[in-house]
């Protein structure tokens, strides 16, 4: 596999993330493949955190980390983003997104996902990761973020 950096970075945007080494992989992943990771608003934990250091190894270096009081402020920033935002409450797959360089792709907290309001004013970007066994609710937040990133990268050409 070829990893070809795209012309604009994808966007990760966790929305009060709570888990420390969550957060810490998830910047890893950034780390890995040149996104910009974004924290939106209360944290469950300090951004000093040893966990999240020590999830995130010697790459932070590496990572773009964007910290926003709120998603609207985030969204106010950037008037012609595109956000994709990731639920077990919706039907429509992450394979069907059309994903392009600059996306954002949203991310709730971990025990509770985003919000339902936020999801029903966002029906035609919500989308969700196909569970085919049913036997869980979701997956880890980490494992999610990784699995739509690099289809996002794939979409894009960002990887062949």
């Amino acid at each position: 596999m070829v990893y070809i950096r795209p012309m604009k970075p994808f966007n990760i945007v966790l929305i009060e993330p709570e888990i420390p080494p969550n957060t810490g992989n998830i910047a890893r992943l950034c780390a890995a493949t040149g996104a910009v990771l974004h924290l939106v608003g209360k944290l469950g934990f300090s951004i000093d955190d040893r966990y999240l250091k020590r999830a995130g190894l010697d790459y932070w270096e590496f990572v773009t980390l964007r910290q926003w009081p709120d998603l609207a402020t985030l969204k106010a920033s950037v008037p012609e983003g595109r956000f994709f935002y990731l639920s077990t409450k919706v039907a429509r797959s992450y394979l069907q997104a059309g994903f392009r360089p600059g996306d954002f792709i949203v991310f709730g907290k971990e025990t509770k996902g985003l919000p339902e309001e936020l999801l029903a004013a966002n029906q035609e970007t919500s989308i969700t990761i196909p569970m085919p066994a049913g036997a869980v609710r979701s997956l880890n937040l980490s494992t999610s973020a990784g699995i739509v990133l690099y289809e996002a990268l794939r979409q894009s050409g960002g990887i062949e």
